[in-house]
């Protein structure tokens, strides 16, 4: 079975939506996928829980299928969404100086996909 984690960096709404849609056709040709949230991306988390946001229907749907693994918790805390990261039980990483590391994936046998 593939291992792919896709690490979600840009601040874009639709960029973000490029990595979800990523993510779940993964997971739908039945690879194994880990879906981190890191930098701008993590403003997001607070945004699209907001109905009347472009993708948030998507972004509800996506948080369904549990596959956000973590979430950087430097930058959560950076863009002030520590507070809406943690009502959706998100998990925080922190393991490389604050933030999660692409490292630990590798050494579980993933690969590393950056949008």
């Amino acid at each position: 079975m593939k291992r792919v984690a896709v690490f979600a960096l840009n601040g874009e709404p639709g960029s973000f939506a490029q990595a979800m849609l990523t993510a779940m056709d993964m997971k739908n040709r039945g690879y194994d996928v880990r879906f981190i949230v890191e930098g701008k991306a993590t403003k997001l988390l607070s945004l699209l829980r907001d109905e009347r946001e472009p993708f948030a229907e998507a972004y509800k749907r996506f948080l369904s299928h549990g596959l956000i693994d973590c979430v950087c918790r430097t930058c959560a805390a950076k863009y002030g969404v520590l507070p809406a990261v943690m009502e959706q039980n998100l998990r925080l990483a922190d393991e490389m100086s604050g933030h999660p590391g692409m490292a630990r994936y590798m050494e579980q046998g993933y690969e590393i996909v950056t949008l």
